[in-house]
Order: structure tokens, then C-alpha cells, then sequence
């Protein structure tokens, strides 16, 4: 039985493709929607700044020019759409701006569509950010009202 709309959470990492093949091989959806979370460089910069100490002088983006964080969003969740689609399922992709964590970014997508399912990987990036946050999973399961797929990582 086929579900109506499934979210998968897709950040270009290798858990994530994972998530996606899982996905297409154990679930059934009407609706596919892959989601590339994204924030603005503006507030990553200032937000790095702000972690080491050094106070940076203001900065406002050229709105002219894309961001280039939403550039890269677009190439990653065409990356996750061709996944999805080759692993069967009828997808649409969609970046979505975050406008505090990428965890409620995911959550907050998964309500505006109905979703009935949300996919994720366990992990996403690593580095510095991983050191500061516990997993975006994690929150997704612990703050959604809707049933959480989360695959964990290969071997």
C-alpha cells in the first residue's frame, strides 16, 4: 500500500543517497518530495564569526547575485531528484530556505505538504558543525508528529 506523499531529506552526503535508495526499494509513495535544506551564506559566515571570537564587519549579500549556498543547494538536490527517480519513485525536488535549523526546516516542509512518512540519513556533513550539534536526524525524530525513516550508515 502506497503512502500519498513521502519527504526525503537530502544533503548530497553518502547517508543521504543512502536514505534515498532505501526508500525506493522498501517504500511506495504517490509523491516523492526531496528536500535540500539551505542557509543563506550570510548567516553561516556570521554565525562562524561569532563562534571564534572575531567580530566580522557588516556584510549584506548582493541581492543580484545568487547566494552561492542556494547554488549549491540546487546542484545537490538535482543530484537527490536522479536518485530518487532511478530508484523508481515519482519525485519532485524542492530547496527550501532555513530559517533557524535545518532539523525544523525538515519538519516544517513535512507539515506545509502532509507528509505521511519523512526519510533521513543518521548523519549528514561532518566537521565542525557535527562537533556542535547532535544529529539533525535526531531532532527530526524527537520533533515531528509523523513517522521518521531514518537509515543508518553502510558498512
Amino acid at each position: 500500500m502506497a503512502c500519498d506523499v513521502m519527504l526525503i531529506a537530502y544533503d548530497g552526503s553518502d547517508n543521504a543517497r543512502r536514505a534515498v535508495e532505501y526508500s525506493g526499494r522498501f517504500l511506495q509513495a504517490k509523491r516523492a518530495i526531496v528536500l535540500t535544506a539551505w542557509e543563506p551564506m550570510v548567516r553561516q559566515a556570521a554565525r562562524m564569526s561569532g563562534l571564534s571570537g572575531v567580530m566580522g564587519q557588516e556584510w549584506l549579500p548582493d541581492e543580484s547575485i545568487e547566494d552561492v549556498a542556494l547554488a549549491d543547494a540546487k546542484v545537490t538536490n538535482a543530484e537527490g531528484l536522479e536518485l530518487a527517480m532511478r530508484a523508481g519513485l515519482n519525485a519532485d525536488g524542492r530547496c527550501e530556505e532555513s530559517q533557524s535549523t535545518i532539523w525544523t526546516t525538515i519538519v516544517e516542509a513535512a507539515d506545509e505538504v502532509n507528509a505521511d512518512i519523512i526519510v533521513t540519513g543518521t548523519r549528514g556533513r561532518t566537521g565542525l558543525r557535527s562537533l556542535l550539534q547532535s544529529s539533525v536526524a535526531d531532532h527530526v525524530l524527537k520533533h515531528s508528529h509523523r513517522p521518521v525513516l531514518i537509515v543508518p550508515p553502510g558498512k
